[in-house]
C-alpha cells in the first residue's frame, strides 16, 4: 500500500529506472539488424574481360547499397544521444531512426527493381569494360534489408511511446552545475550576515 503525499495530494509514481538504458540498448541492436544484412552477396552475374575472358562476379549489398552502412553508424550516434535528449530532444532521435529505417528499405528496394543498374558498376570495377554478359540473379539478402529496414522503424515508433515520460536531462544538469556554481558565493554571504550580526538562516 502506498501512503498519501503530504497535504492530501495523490502520491508521484517513482520513475522508472534504466528506460535510457534500455532505449539505448535497442538503438544498437537496430543498427546491428541493419548493417548485418548488406555484409553478404546481395547479386550475382558473369562479366567479360580481354585477358580472362568470362568470369564470375559477386556483388555485396556494401557495394551497391552503402547508405545501409551510413544508416548504421547514424543509429549508433542516436543510441549515445539517448543519455542526453530531453521531451523535445527525444522527437529529434525519432525523426533520425526513422529516416534510418526508410533509407534501408529504399537502398534494398531499389536494387530489388533493378539489379541490372545495380551490378554494372561492380562488374565495370572487376572486369574493366562494364559488360554484363549473363543474366544478374538477386540473392534473398535484399529482401532481408528491407525487413530490416521496418523493424527500425517500428524502433522509432516504440521509442517515441518508450520516452513519453522523461524529464530533460540536460536541463536538470545544467541546474546541478548551477547550484555546484552558486554554492561558494551563498556561503560567503550567510558569513557576511553573521559578521553583521544577522541570523541568515
Amino acid at each position: 500500500m502506498t501512503a498519501a503525499a503530504p497535504g492530501g495530494r495523490a502520491p508521484t509514481p517513482a520513475p522508472r529506472r534504466g528506460t535510457r538504458g534500455r532505449a539505448a540498448g535497442v538503438m544498437v541492436l537496430l543498427a546491428v539488424v541493419s548493417a548485418v544484412p548488406a555484409l553478404p552477396t546481395w547479386l550475382t552475374t558473369t562479366g567479360t574481360t580481354p585477358l580472362r575472358g568470362t568470369v564470375p562476379v559477386s556483388v555485396s549489398g556494401s557495394q551497391v547499397a552503402p547508405g545501409i552502412f551510413a544508416a548504421a553508424v547514424a543509429l549508433l550516434a542516436a543510441a549515445a544521444a539517448v543519455a542526453l535528449v530531453g521531451r523535445v530532444g527525444r522527437w529529434v532521435v525519432a525523426v533520425v531512426v526513422l529516416g534510418c529505417g526508410v533509407l534501408v528499405a529504399v537502398a534494398a528496394g531499389s536494387v530489388i527493381a533493378d539489379p541490372l543498374a545495380a551490378a554494372a558498376p561492380v562488374v565495370a570495377e572487376v572486369t574493366g569494360v562494364g559488360h554484363i554478359s549473363g543474366p544478374v540473379q538477386t540473392t534473398a539478402w535484399p529482401w532481408v534489408a528491407v525487413v530490416a529496414g521496418a523493424v527500425v522503424v517500428l524502433g522509432a515508433l516504440w521509442f517515441v511511446r518508450s520516452s513519453a515520460g522523461w524529464a530533460g536531462a540536460s536541463r536538470r544538469h545544467e541546474a546541478a552545475a548551477g547550484r555546484a556554481v552558486d554554492g561558494p558565493d551563498d556561503e560567503r554571504s550567510a558569513w557576511d550576515a553573521l559578521s553583521r550580526g544577522d541570523d541568515p538562516s
